[in-house]
């Protein structure tokens, strides 16, 4: 661990930030994007029949049934607000993206960096560089580039699995706003024929 550190020199700090921002995302996201917080078994079957369950905040489908009962929304309102809950689901994803884009760039400018020392410090006489600035412009260029990858490959299958998981949830959250959107019509046409 300590010649990895030594050997990506200043680069280590902002890799170990990639590091860290998305191991906290995945795993925030990943208990975030429970079947339970987003829409429990119970929840779902009720959205599938078009049933308005007993008032609770716990989960995503539980919010927009109660935005339904609480505001008597049309359909627009409704799928707006539908929206703006699954849009709260991929919160923390941009970061994933930044990581996974900035990572193996650090890690370039990092290999780029290495054979610049390398090649800067080439003696006039010999035509042959320092042998210990060598070692150290060879280090810092096939560490930083590991570290690079290492960081953003784990992110970009972490990251397509939770947009990948927000699709499928997102799909069923459709199914039951759908649901509603009939419920909403039919109070539309009974309240239209009441008053005829």
């Amino acid at each position: 661990m300590t010649n990895i550190i030594e050997g990506s020199g200043i680069f280590f700090w902002p890799l170990l930030i990639c590091s860290f921002t998305a191991i906290f995302i995945i795993i925030e996201r990943l208990i975030a994007l429970r079947q339970s917080r987003i829409i429990p078994r119970g929840i779902y079957e009720s959205f599938i029949k078009g049933e308005i369950p007993q008032n609770s905040n716990r989960s995503v489908s539980e919010r927009i049934f109660n935005f339904y009962q609480d505001n008597t929304p049309d359909i627009e309102q409704l799928k707006a607000y539908a929206r703006l809950e699954i849009s709260r689901m991929e919160r923390g994803l941009f970061l994933l993206d930044i990581v996974v884009t900035a990572a193996p760039l650090i890690g370039l400018l990092g290999t780029v960096t290495g054979l610049i020392q390398v090649f800067a410090n080439v003696s006039p006489d010999t035509g042959m560089p320092d042998p210990d600035i060598f070692v150290r412009g060879i280090a810092l260029a096939l560490t930083t580039t590991m570290l690079g990858l290492s960081i953003a490959i784990p992110a970009l299958v972490g990251n397509s699995y939770l947009n990948r998981r927000i699709d499928f949830l997102e799909a069923q959250i459709n199914v039951g706003v759908e649901r509603l959107t009939d419920l909403i019509k039919q109070h539309s046409q009974e309240s239209k024929r009441k008053k005829k």
